[in-house]
């Protein structure tokens, strides 16, 4: 299987990222062999909209899965979209999650957003927390914006 892994530096042995969206590197492994190649990631210093850009760049590398520390919602709702299966993990390193991962049984920690088991712990939940309510206040300034458009546009007529 393939898959990648938001990290904080190139390798098998960099720490695991928090984040999909503005992670230093993806580090791309393949399960079965772990060979692995290192890739920068090009959303991540991008002004606006790094989650959906990241989620394209994973989906141009053709990858099975996703592990990660955290996904936002609009970077899950396209790899979703595209069937890409995406687990998050605590593990520290890229090397300790495809462990995980390749023995969920065994490592406990990796879980998929989509059957989210056991308890969460209390710093993904604040940092979840944190994400969705940036998330929701990115969103109501994006509709501000659109019905003040809509506004003028009808005003034009």
């Amino acid at each position: 299987m393939q898959i990648i892994v938001s990290a904080k530096e190139p390798g098998l042995d960099a720490d695991v990222s928090p984040t999909l969206g503005r992670c230093p590197v993806y580090v791309l492994v393949d399960t079965e062999t772990m060979k692995s190649e290192s890739l920068p990631n090009p959303a991540q210093n991008a002004p606006g909209g790094a989650g959906v850009q990241a989620a394209q760049f994973v989906l141009s590398r053709n990858v099975d899965a996703v592990l990660t520390g955290n996904v936002g919602a609009n970077a899950r709702d396209v790899l979703v979209a595209a069937g890409i299966d995406i687990y998050t993990t605590e593990a520290s390193t890229v090397r300790e999650a495809v462990k995980d991962l390749k023995v969920p049984a065994e490592g406990k920690r990796v879980q998929s957003l989509e059957t989210e088991n056991g308890p969460m712990s209390e710093e993904r939940r604040q940092n979840e927390l944190a994400a969705l309510t940036s998330q929701v206040a990115e969103l109501r300034k994006r509709l501000a914006n659109i019905m003040t458009r809509i506004e003028n546009l009808q005003k034009e007529e």
